[in-house]
């Protein structure tokens, strides 16, 4: 890649960023006051959280099935109120688990 195009990628890149950041200020300068967008937006987080964590959860161990019975267990533990070293450890423990087990298979 040449510096032509790598300060090319470069400025869209920051004007991508600029304009996500930017244009929500712009648009919603006061206080939003209907209830079922504040509700929505109370959400967001929550949401893109989730969509980042599964596929990480069910891809970084050895097999989809261990990653699997491990988010499983992890809600259930966290269902049964445990803590987050609690749930953790729940999942870790799994993983071990259902690998240990596939290994002898």
């Amino acid at each position: 890649m040449n510096l032509k195009d790598y300060c090319l990628f470069l400025l869209v890149m920051a004007g991508v960023t600029y304009l996500l950041r930017a244009v929500p200020f712009v648009l919603l300068k006061g206080k939003i006051k209907s209830r079922f967008w504040r509700s929505f937006l109370a959400y967001v987080p929550y949401t893109v959280l989730a969509a980042m964590t599964v596929p990480a959860i069910l891809y970084s161990t050895n097999s989809v099935l261990s990653g699997a019975c491990a988010l499983v267990a992890a809600v259930i533990a966290s269902l049964l109120g445990r803590g987050l070293v609690g749930v953790a450890v729940v999942a870790c423990v799994t993983v071990l688990g259902i690998d240990g087990i596939m290994l002898l298979l």
